[in-house]
């Protein structure tokens, strides 16, 4: 009997990747990868290890996730050691859940090797903290949508009245709703709002506004997903402290005059 490794790629970057969930790239023999990790991670990978997509796009899955579980105890009853290379970190919307489930219903060894997950690596990218002793002490993290496609059940508010912090998972296509959710239910509209497109990448990219005003910001610059939303007062902090996109414009400038 082989063994699985649910890994957690991190959220872009190349270098956010754990050093424990690199070494269990190497040591593939079959890995299972999702359309938004980075890929140059699979170079790290044996020169035999069998390569898997089984990336989600909106309304297309290459591979339904009850496959993944069919394939991942497939490979492990063959012996091989498998890893599930999954964006983020595995147990944050990311299902690494309901997979360790499956593996533990076919009595399949398994571990899992948490990542750094997208709300505070791009936040965190964009110079946002999450957390700050001023002006937040809770953070939620909360998907744009549920398995059922419904969003009615989010409890909105819970999330305007207790929580400083929202950070939003795929929540770029229902953003009006989400938006108008939370002010119904007592957020102030002026609330400061940032979204992080393609965080922690070379063409990551930030737009901020208001709880009232960033659904059409985010239409008029055609912000699409995979993007962060992070509502509260921490985005002022943005201002002072964004550091990598800075960072991105200065190497632009020096290329262009190289």
């Amino acid at each position: 009997m082989g063994k699985v490794y649910l890994v957690g790629a991190g959220p872009g970057d190349l270098e956010l990747i754990t050093v424990k969930g690199l070494k269990c790239i190497q040591q593939a023999d079959v890995i299972l990868y999702d359309r938004l990790i980075n890929e140059d991670l699979l170079a790290y990978a044996k020169p035999d290890a069998e390569l898997i997509f089984c990336g989600k796009l909106p309304g297309y899955h290459a591979m339904q996730q009850e496959t993944i579980n069919r394939s991942l105890v497939l490979h492990a009853k063959k012996g091989k050691t498998v890893v599930r290379l999954k964006g983020g970190d595995p147990f944050v919307f990311g299902r690494g859940g309901e997979e360790a489930e499956a593996l533990v219903q076919h009595g399949i060894e398994f571990e899992i090797v948490p990542g750094v997950t997208s709300a505070i690596a791009a936040a965190a990218y964009a110079g946002i903290p999450v957390t700050h002793r001023e002006f937040s002490s809770s953070v939620a993290f909360v998907t744009g949508h549920r398995r059922d496609g419904t969003r009615e059940d989010i409890k909105w508010e819970s999330l305007t009245k207790g929580i400083d912090t929202i950070a939003i998972y795929m929540g770029v296509h229902n953003l009006p709703y989400i938006c108008g959710q939370l002010i119904k239910y007592g957020k102030a509209p002026d609330t400061p709002t940032a979204i992080i497109q393609w965080g922690t990448t070379p063409i990551q990219r930030t737009v901020t506004g208001t709880l009232s005003t960033i659904a059409a910001i985010a239409a008029k610059e055609r912000i699409e997903n995979p993007s962060m939303v992070i509502i509260g007062d921490v985005v002022r902090l943005r201002a002072n402290i964004q550091w990598f996109e800075r960072l991105l414009s200065s190497s632009a400038a020096a290329g262009a005059t190289s």
